[in-house]
């Protein structure tokens, strides 16, 4: 069984050669994405691994079923970037990680809104420097806050106890319900009923179309002044454009996010030496108030781990014709 990785950096190249040495498959790291100019680098291989932002549509699934590739492996949860119809259609499975290390992103949620809140990462600026002057640095306190979770999957419950025990109260909302979800303390509540009282907004679902710009101008409208708000999921979650007439009047007191709708030309590379070309990324950029991390909730050592053990389970299992626990459907 040969396998190629798309976007592999050397942190994935460490876990995975860990990972492989129980499974033996023969494995070739590129860092390149895959789109439709590099699928033609799958050729020999049976096995396509894949990131969040490689591109994985129509065109490239045809172009990988003319290579030979009879599995698409993604070592992630979400597959928004995957056009399902085509897999089907050229007779490619695809499969995926559907939970790693939910602790990993409910926790850097937290992180971000912490720093957020008490401004730590101004504060550590400022000392180096020898300013000890407190001005600027209010913070508040999250015990009694608000918080709405909007997706209460392992993540979302993990965020709620994770919040719950900061004295917050918790909205949820999710389309679905389950028996956790009712043990959990959590009060569901409509997305309307979130909009408007939550303090805090935190976003754990996937992208979907009926997700899409969840978060836009409309919605935005419904919140309270001067809210926080938090995604760790996926940036198509938020009209960014909308988001950012929302902190130009202060409607969005602060912003949290480790996911950005246009990421894909600009994380998980070292961009220092060059201009940001994206002008809406840069606007971001230019408020005090918001706080963006290069897609690094999932990086933990644990995370990391269980997406090497997993994806390779996954590929042994098609490999030896077992039923795909983990196939997308």
């Amino acid at each position: 069984m040969k396998i190629i990785f798309f976007s592999a950096k050397s942190y994935d190249r460490d876990f995975f050669n860990a990972s492989n040495v129980k499974f033996g498959f023969t494995v070739t790291f590129l860092e390149v994405h895959l789109n439709p100019a590099t699928a033609v680098l799958a050729r020999g291989h049976e096995v396509v691994c894949v990131f969040v932002n490689d591109v994985v549509n129509w065109e490239v699934i045809e172009a990988l079923k003319h290579q030979g590739v009879k599995l698409i492996a993604l070592r992630c949860a979400g597959y928004n970037n995957v056009d399902l119809d085509a897999g089907k259609k050229y007779g490619i499975r695809i499969v995926r990680v559907p939970a790693y290390s939910p602790y990993s992103v409910a926790e850097h949620s937290l992180a971000l809104m912490l720093t957020l809140n008490r401004k730590t990462h101004r504060a550590y600026n400022r000392v180096k420097e020898g300013n000890f002057a407190l001005n600027g640095l209010m913070g508040f306190d999250l015990h009694g806050k608000i918080v709405g979770l909007i997706g209460l999957g392992k993540i979302g419950l993990i965020t709620a106890r994770i919040m719950q025990g900061f004295g917050c109260r918790v909205l949820g909302f999710d389309k679905a319900t389950f028996p956790e979800i009712e043990a959990s303390g959590i009060t569901m509540a409509t997305l309307d009923q979130l909009f408007q009282q939550s303090d805090i907004i935190s976003l754990h679902c996937p992208l979907t179309p009926e997700t899409y710009h969840l978060i836009d101008a409309d919605s935005i409208a419904k919140m309270k002044k001067g809210m926080m708000l938090i995604n760790t999921s996926r940036g198509g979650l938020i009209d960014t454009r909308a988001v950012i007439d929302a902190l130009k009047t202060e409607q969005i007191g602060y912003l949290g996010i480790d996911v950005y709708e246009e990421e894909a030309d600009l994380f998980f590379e070292d961009l220092s030496h060059k201009v940001i070309q994206d002008d809406v990324f840069a606007r971001l950029l230019s408020f005090n108030n918001v706080l963006i991390t290069g897609h690094q909730a999932f990086f933990t050592s644990n995370a990391m781990q269980n997406i090497a053990e997993i994806t390779l389970q996954n590929i042994n299992a098609f490999d030896r014709r077992q039923p795909l626990d983990n196939e997308v459907l």
